[in-house]
C-alpha cells in the first residue's frame, strides 16, 4: 500500500480497521526515510519506531494519533536521541529529558521516526546552514530550488510524503514560508497556547512550536492534543482549549476578512498575485467580506530590521550557554575563557557569529536606545497597525511568499522593498503572538505557493474554519512531491 498521500484521518482510519499495523506502517516509513535524498534527516530514529510500534496493542478509536508516525525538528529535547540543532557545537549531544510537544505525542502513542534538519540552531530561512549541508526541495528533482528555512528537513519530509505530521518551529515565518514553497498547511498557534518547555530557545519572545499537515483538518486534530497549560513552561497560557473539529466546516458566511493592499503590490511573481486575486472572489462567493486595507509602508519596510535586532539580540542571550563547560563540543585550552572561546569559534558557522556580533552589539548599553529599544518601539507601532485591522476583521488574507521556492544563489543581498516586505512580512505574526495558517492555493513553473491567513489571539478555531473554507476551493490538500520514475 502507498500510504503518502494519505492523511492522519485516513490512516487512522486504516490502523482503526486493522488493514494496517502501526508495525508495517512504521517499517514502511522507515524505508522511505532512509531513501530521502533531500537531506530532510539528522538522525533516523529506526530502533526507537519500532519499539514503539511494536508495543501498540488494541487501536485506540478515539484517539486520532494512534500509531500515527510523525517527525520533529532537531531543535526540540529528545530523551536519550541526539539532538544537534543542526550544529557543530551539539555534535553527539544527548538530552536527559523531553520536551512537553515530543512527550505528549508519545503520551498520545504517535510513533516517531526522525530529528530534521534545520538552519543552523534555527537562525535563517534558506535551508542551507545545518552542519549537514543544503537541504532540498522535493518539488524539484534537480535540487536547484529551496525549499525554505529555518525548518526545511520537517518541510522536505512531509512533502516527499514520508510522514503526515511534521513538528517544527517559527520564530518568523519559519513553518509558514517553507509550507508555501512545498505545497503544504504550515502553521502556528497564538503565542503560548502551545507548551515551549525542552525547545531550543532562539528569540523567546517571538518563538512559537509549529509544524505542518498535507490537510487543515490534521493541523486542527494536532492541535488539539498539542495545546494547552503546561506547568513547566511559565509562558504556556491558562486559556481554555476549545475543540478545534468542532465547528472547522461551518463555512465563512458572514466572515469579515482584510487583505492589505501594500503586501500583495510587493508579491513580484505575476502568477502568485493572479491565483491570490481569484480566491478573493470565492471567499466573497462563500459569503464572506474582503475588502482591502492599508498599512503605512515605513511600518512594513520596518518589519525585517526590527526583526533582526530583536531576534539577534534574544539569541545571543539564549545561546551564551553554548560554551563548552556545561554541554556539547569542548574544544581544548588552558582557561575556561580559552575552552569558550576555541569551542565557539569552531563550533559555530560565519552565520551564527554574525548574528551573534549583531545582537551582541544592539545590547552594548552605548547602542541600545538607538538599537534595541527603538527596534521594541518599532514592534509595537507594527503590531498595532495589524492589531487595530483585526479589531474590524475575522482575519488578515495575504500571499505568503512573493514567489515560489527561489533558486539557490537566486537570492540578492539588497535590500530592497520587495524583500523587505514581500519576503518576510509573516513576521509580524511572530512579533504579535497571533495565530497563523499558511495553505497552498495554485502552482507556477511546477512549484507550489500558498497564502496565509491570520487571526485575533487564541480564536485558532476561526482561523480553521476559514482555512477550511478555502481548501475546499482550491482542493489542494494531501499533495505530494511525486518521485521520478
Amino acid at each position: 500500500m502507498d500510504y503518502r498521500t494519505l492523511s492522519i484521518q485516513e490512516l487512522h482510519s486504516l490502523l482503526v480497521s486493522k488493514e494496517i499495523t502501526p508495525l508495517d506502517l512504521t517499517k514502511a516509513v522507515i524505508e522511505n526515510a532512509k531513501k530521502d535524498n533531500n537531506n530532510a534527516f539528522e538522525y533516523i530514529m529506526e530502533k526507537e519506531a519500532i519499539e514503539i510500534a511494536s508495543s501498540l496493542g488494541e487501536p485506540e478509536e478515539h484517539n486520532l494519533l494512534w500509531g500515527i508516525p510523525f517527525v520533529i525538528k532537531d531543535n526540540f529535547s529528545t530523551k536519550d536521541v541526539p539532538t544537534t540543532a543542526s550544529s557543530n557545537i551539539l555534535k553527539d549531544y544527548v538530552p536527559i529529558y523531553s520536551s512537553e510537544v515530543y512527550q505528549r505525542l508519545l503520551n498520545s502513542k504517535a510513533i516517531p521516526i526522525a530529528k530534521t534538519t534545520l538552519d543552523e540552531l534555527a537562525m535563517g530561512g534558506s535551508g542551507t546552514t545545518g552542519h549537514l549541508g543544503i537541504t532540498f526541495n522535493p518539488w524539484d528533482k534537480t535540487h536547484k530550488r529551496h525549499v525554505g528555512g529555518s525548518s526545511c528537513g520537517s518541510a522536505a519530509a512531509i512533502s516527499a510524503g514520508i510522514v503526515p505530521l511534521a513538528l517544527g518551529s517559527d520564530t518568523g515565518d519559519s513553518v509558514r514560508k517553507p509550507a508555501s514553497y512545498a505545497g503544504l498547511v504550515g502553521f502556528k498557534p497564538t503565542w503560548g497556547r502551545i507548551s515551549r518547555y525542552g525547545l531550543f530557545p532562539f528569540a523567546t519572545s517571538m518563538d512559537h512550536v509549529a509544524y505542518f499537515t498535507r490537510n487543515v483538518i490534521d493541523s486542527a486534530i494536532t492541535l488539539n492534543l498539542l495545546a494547552g497549560r503546561d506547568n513547566k513552561d511559565a509562558t504556556s497560557s491558562f486559556v481554555k482549549v476549545d475543540n478545534y473539529l468542532e465547528n472547522i466546516s461551518n463555512g465563512i458566511k458572514g466572515k469579515k476578512i482584510a487583505v492589505i493592499k501594500e503586501i500583495v503590490d510587493y508579491t513580484i511573481d505575476p502568477v502568485i498575485k493572479a491565483r491570490f486575486l481569484e480566491t478573493l472572489d470565492y471567499l466573497k462567493m462563500e459569503g464572506a467580506t474582503v475588502d482591502f486595507v492599508s498599512v503605512d509602508d515605513k511600518l512594513l519596510r520596518a518589519i525585517y530590521p526590527t526583526y533582526i535586532v530583536i531576534s539577534c539580540a534574544e539569541a545571543t542571550s539564549n545561546n551564551a550557554n553554548l560554551d563548552g563547560i556545561k554541554f556539547g563540543v569542548r574544544e581544548n585550552g588552558n582557561t575556561y575563557q580559552e575552552i569558550m572561546t576555541n569551542t565557539r569559534t569552531k563550533g559555530f558557522s560565519e552565520l551564527i557569529k554574525r548574528r551573534f556580533v549583531i545582537g551582541g552589539f544592539s545590547l552594548l548599553k552605548a547602542n541600545q536606545k538607538d538599537l534595541f529599544l527603538k527596534a521594541q518601539k518599532c514592534r509595537r507601532l507594527i503590531v498595532d497597525a495589524y492589531n487595530n485591522i483585526l479589531k474590524e476583521y475575522d482575519a488578515i488574507y495575504l500571499p505568503a511568499s512573493p514567489t515560489v521556492a527561489p533558486l539557490f544563489g537566486s537570492q540578492s543581498e539588497k535590500l530592497s522593498g520587495e524583500y523587505l516586505v514581500g519576503d518576510n512580512h509573516l513576521g509580524v505574526m511572530n512579533f504579535a503572538g497571533l495565530p497563523s495558517i499558511t495553505l497552498p492555493i495554485g502552482f507556477n513553473e511546477g512549484m507550489p505557493f500558498g497564502a496565509n491567513f491570520t487571526s485575533k489571539a487564541f480564536t485558532e478555531a476561526d482561523l480553521f474554519q476559514i482555512a477550511t473554507a478555502l481548501e475546499k476551493h482550491t482542493g489542494l490538500k494531501n499533495i505530494v512531491a511525486k518521485e521520478d520514475k
